[in-house]
């Protein structure tokens, strides 16, 4: 995951400030050229590195700071606030258009995740009742196009081709075609290069004299490190960029392209891609990665990925249920199902204040979700609804249906007995005022929709 090795030096930096009752102006200096080695280890550009930690320097060795009562907290918050401006400060949207179709070119070097993340933008698009459409202006690569639609089909976005014709009049005619159709988003998928060169900017130059994009999207690989920096230099010099979209942020990156990119061209990170699914795409804040840097976790964002991908009326129903004490296992299904759709365990726990990079050492078997739900639905409808007729003969049966152990099921029976007690607390006068107060928290009831179901096996 990016930022895993930056995070664990700052974390040793820090942890030498927070032994120290008081800080000299030594402590600061020495805390702050390991904070810079980190950052270069991180391969954020020099310049931004070396700038950086002499504004937290100037900064950390303030009257207000040494005399505070917590000295070393107090530079942690301006590392905090320092990060969160060097990567931009605020979120950034798209540009939009003050009468649609808002034409989105999306620019970068071959390989570098334009076609497939022209297709996640389009379908955060689409999700949010847009009506986007996907234009093929990738002429030169071999099945370029035929990438384009197999994405746009998957994401249930149409895709504008003309052939092998000049992309410029391919990219005339799709705006013609979105204003007839009613898109109000165009995203164009340029062609990309294995290095910047002069024939590439030429023709991105005549794409955008002739359409006049609202938006300049630079996809970014950022794994290439240093080079992700120069690319995009080269880029906003020669095109204007109006933003970035960095990809493969969940690999095994170091992160300083999203550290470097924003301080070396002024452009913001829009986006950032973090996995392969078409939904794994997040939009970037500034403020919640910083926070994930220092190890403080990222409670909104799992707050919004949960209310994104949660059933409300399942929770509704839930809390139902839960009022009048019968949950049952058809219920642990679906709450398992759900929280499966939120993606990994362990990337979902590191999003916790206080959690972070700690749970890589914790053992979380998530296929036991797999083996949970294969014994679940090897159960009769009247057994999941039943629990309690479930006899001896019935476990033999369903853990063979499962290819599982009889040990299996008591396992499952009794740890959902466990919960069962614990949703008792909801049946009293008190569980009311509980429940409201649930229902007003960020997230509503389906935080507790999740959270309950793993909490429960011990995850």
């Amino acid at each position: 995951m990016a930022f895993e090795g930056l995070s664990d030096r700052l974390e040793a930096a820090f942890k030498k400030l927070r032994s120290k009752g008081a800080l000299t102006e030594s402590d600061v200096k020495e805390a702050m050229r390991e904070v810079r080695m980190a950052l270069l280890e991180a391969d954020v550009n020099y310049k931004v590195a070396k700038d950086f930690t002499a504004t937290v320097t100037e900064r950390a060795i303030g009257s207000k700071v040494m005399e505070s009562l917590t000295p070393s907290q107090m530079v942690i918050k301006i590392v905090n606030e320092e990060l969160t401006s060097l990567m931009g400060g605020t979120k950034s949207r798209l540009n939009t258009a003050n009468h649609p179709p808002t034409i989105v070119m999306m620019c970068g070097l071959q390989g570098s995740g334009k076609t497939t993340h022209s297709a996640k933008l389009a379908l955060m698009l689409k999700n949010q009742g847009h009506r986007p459409l996907l234009v093929g202006c990738d002429v030169y690569r071999p099945a370029a196009i035929k990438q384009l639609q197999v994405v746009g089909e998957k994401a249930g976005v149409p895709v504008f081709e003309l052939g092998q014709i000049n992309p410029v009049e391919i990219a005339k005619q799709a705006v013609a075609f979105a204003k007839d159709h009613g898109n109000d988003y165009v995203f164009l998928d340029t062609a990309g290069r294995l290095h910047v060169d002069e024939e590439l900017m030429t023709e991105l130059k005549n794409i955008k004299s002739e359409v006049h994009p609202h938006e300049i999207m630079l996809v970014v690989d950022s794994m290439t490190g240093q080079d992700a920096v120069n690319v995009a230099s080269s880029f906003n010099e020669a095109l204007g960029i109006d933003g970035l979209l960095l990809t493969k942020m969940d690999g095994d990156t170091r992160g300083g392209a999203a550290l470097s990119a924003r301080a070396v061209t002024g452009k913001p990170i829009k986006f950032v891609g973090t996995g392969e699914k078409l939904g794994d795409l997040d939009v970037f804040h500034p403020d919640r990665m910083a926070s994930r840097i220092l190890g403080m976790g990222d409670m909104l964002s799992l707050i919004e990925k949960a209310e994104m991908e949660l059933d409300e009326k399942k929770a509704r129903e839930l809390e139902q249920k839960l009022r009048k004490n019968k949950f049952d296992l058809n219920d642990l299904y679906d709450q398992l199902s759900q929280v499966r759709k939120m993606g990994s365990i362990k990337d979902m726990l590191k999003m916790l204040p206080g959690v972070g990079r700690k749970i890589d050492d914790v053992d979380i078997d998530e296929r036991q979700f797999d083996r949970i739900q294969a014994l679940i639905l090897s159960m009769t409808p009247q057994e999941r609804s039943k629990p309690d007729i479930i006899n001896p003969s019935r476990k033999r049966r369903i853990a063979a249906g499962a290819g599982m152990q009889v040990e299996d099921v008591n396992k499952l029976l009794s740890q959902y007995r466990q919960m069962q007690k614990m949703f008792k607390q909801f049946n009293g006068k008190s569980s009311k005022k509980m429940m409201k107060r649930m229902r007003n928290m960020p997230g509503g009831m389906n935080g507790m929709n999740g959270m309950g179901g793993f909490n429960g096996f011990g995850m």
